[in-house]
């Protein structure tokens, strides 16, 4: 596997994750955490951030730190 792949998946499982916990937390007054959890809904906003943050995130962080790497 790739460098790039590696701090892809790095960076972007950290910030889904995080956002994940986050907006759970969140809509904890609105619904029950275990009813968030058990819905399908749920599952889908887990999948969407993880791509997201892998696909989206962690590229722009990569070529970011691409183009810091060679000004210096």
């Amino acid at each position: 596997m790739s460098e790039r792949w590696k701090y892809q998946i790095k960076t972007g499982t950290f910030w889904g994750i995080f956002m994940i916990v986050f907006m759970t937390l969140f809509e904890w007054k609105e619904k029950p955490i275990l009813n968030e959890l058990a819905s399908p809904k749920f599952y889908l906003k887990v999948l969407i951030y993880l791509l997201v943050g892998v696909f989206g995130l962690g590229y722009f962080n990569w070529k970011q730190k691409v183009k810091q790497q060679n000004n210096q």
